[in-house]
């Protein structure tokens, strides 16, 4: 009689591995709830009522569903021409930034370029000390940038912490064999980043492309110093000129007023879903290089 083949037994939990278990559950429920009430709530706030909003009848669901925020923002030219203005400076800005720190973080990872260590203390000196406002104002008004696009793609282009995460990964995960290969078979140093070192690194761009492009949408402040021209503002001093005009009180009488002051509250929210919708819908395409890119580049300094 053929032996019967032995059953896995499953291995019982204990007692105390259950406890562990239930409150490790418990901790990331309690998380999750955290982070996705607030979200939660500014999209019911923003699909809501005025009168819901101002009265805080919105808690969670929205409350007499109206797009009126939403109709008051896209009825304004300044919207459209305020979402084309950031989408050409998030794409420009982040494609500048990612070539410029691909270009000097790869020299700074190997091992024979002659000073890497004097260059790296100079730029992680920056990062610790800066020329401060006004100097940064002066030297974009002597390079006649003041009031033009380029200004919101050039003085901040390159992020020190974006170059040593990007050094660390070069240095993890493009060894010094593979270049002296490649220089035995006559490839040039330029073919070697465009045929070897590129396709390698799309953890690590993708990371650089989604901390650009994120940082780029979110700034207002470069475009509030450097543009004068409304039809150079981006979405986000876009956005600000409507939430003060909206708060600002004329001579209007009560009934007015109070209208005047629920819609303001209303836009506030419906003003976050639009600037922050972009982002939450890109984010999860590169999720996954945005984990293995910082794992792999903290690996070494």
């Amino acid at each position: 009689m053929a032996a019967s083949a032995a059953v896995p037994q499953k291995i019982k939990e204990s007692v105390g591995d259950r406890i562990f278990l239930t409150v490790v559950y418990t901790v990331l429920i309690l998380v999750v709830i955290v982070v996705l009430y607030p979200l939660v709530f500014i999209i019911s706030s923003s699909i809501s009522s005025p009168a819901a909003v101002t009265s805080g009848r919105v808690w969670l669901w929205p409350v007499d569903i109206s797009f009126k925020g939403f109709k008051v923002l896209f009825s304004t030219h300044e919207i459209i021409s305020g979402y084309a203005n950031s989408i050409f400076y998030t794409a420009a800005g982040t494609l500048i930034s990612v070539t410029l720190t691909i270009m000097i973080a790869y020299p700074l990872s190997r091992r024979a370029f002659f000073g890497r260590n004097v260059l790296m203390m100079i730029i992680t000196f920056t990062m610790i000390f800066s020329g401060g406002l006004i100097p940064t104002y002066m030297v974009v008004r002597e390079l006649h940038l003041i009031d033009t696009r380029w200004a919101l793609l050039i003085p901040n282009a390159i992020w020190v912490w974006q170059v040593i995460i990007a050094r660390s990964f070069f240095q993890s995960s493009i060894p010094e064999e593979l270049l002296e290969a490649s220089e035995i078979d006559g490839c040039s140093d330029m073919r070697f980043i465009r045929s070897v070192v590129l396709p390698l690194s799309k953890p690590i761009i993708a990371v650089l492309v989604l901390m650009y492009a994120v940082g780029q949408w979110n700034s207002y402040f470069d475009a509030l110093i450097y543009l004068k021209s409304a039809d150079l503002f981006p979405l986000q001093l876009v956005l600000r000129s409507i939430i003060i005009q909206n708060n600002s009180a004329g001579a209007m009488d009560a009934m007015a007023m109070v209208e005047r002051q629920q819609m303001a509250e209303l836009l506030k929210y419906a003003l976050i879903v639009v600037a922050t919708l972009p982002v939450l819908v890109i984010y999860p395409f590169v999720q996954r290089y945005f984990v293995q890119g910082m794992l792999v580049g903290s690996v070494k300094g």
